[in-house]
């Protein structure tokens, strides 16, 4: 049994680990969120690393099901997904330079906080969970190890593995996205700037990857 487990963690944790790459997905989201307090990052990567659970375990024990419903390929989930990363890419790519925030009194620096933290939360899912840090290629990849169950279907053991191996990359991923800050201080405003052009600039090349993956296998024809 615990090699049963114990394989099945690995298949799951391997296979994801570099398609997620929580790292990566971190310092995007702090591409888009530069002036964001701790406690407001916090539950940014609170949130992501939920709703990232959920996502993965739904598309590793229903994903195949629900893509067939509605008729939907996984070349077809790569192409829009990667549209859809690439026009966030381009959008931070011609954002105007973040300047600071100037200090507002009483009530009205309330309200800004306020409004600033509603805006946070409407983003925790799209874009920050979904395509940034659960895209179309993790979504894929979990699909594709849903469907390898075995044939009597999913043992008591390989739910346990998928559970305990979701859990640890889950953590991962709060951990990479709560102390991501941690680099715009070292680097300042400046060094923040031009990481976030750079940082814009990979995630549309990223987008358009994935997109072209997507493409190519809709064509026939072998991505380079």
């Amino acid at each position: 049994m615990w090699n049963e487990f114990s394989h099945a963690f690995l298949v799951i944790f391997t296979s994801l680990l570099p398609v997620i790459n929580p790292p990566g997905a971190a310092l995007m989201v702090l591409g888009l969120l530069p002036h964001a307090s701790p406690a407001q990052r916090n539950r940014v990567a609170r949130a992501v690393a939920l709703n990232s659970l959920v996502m993965l375990a739904v598309s590793i024990g229903i994903g195949a099901w629900v893509l067939s419903f509605f008729g939907i390929s996984i070349p077809v989930l790569r192409l829009a997904g990667g549209m859809v990363i690439a026009a966030t890419g381009w959008r931070l790519l011609n954002a105007p330079a973040q300047q600071e925030r100037t200090s507002l009194a009483g009530a009205a620096e309330a309200e800004a906080r306020q409004g600033f933290d509603a805006s946070i939360e409407s983003q925790t899912f799209y874009p920050f969970t979904l395509p940034l840090t659960v895209g179309p290629g993790a979504i894929a990849v979990a699909i594709a190890v849903g469907t390898t169950s075995p044939a009597k279907g999913p043992e008591a053991v390989h739910v346990a593995a998928a559970g305990c191996a979701l859990v640890v990359l889950c953590a991962l991923i709060y951990l990479c996205m709560r102390y991501a800050g941690r680099l715009q201080s070292l680097l300042g405003r400046t060094g923040m700037q031009v990481m976030l052009r750079l940082l814009a600039f990979v995630i549309l090349c990223i987008g358009v990857q994935i997109g072209w993956y997507g493409l190519s296998e809709l064509l026939g024809r072998p991505a380079a």
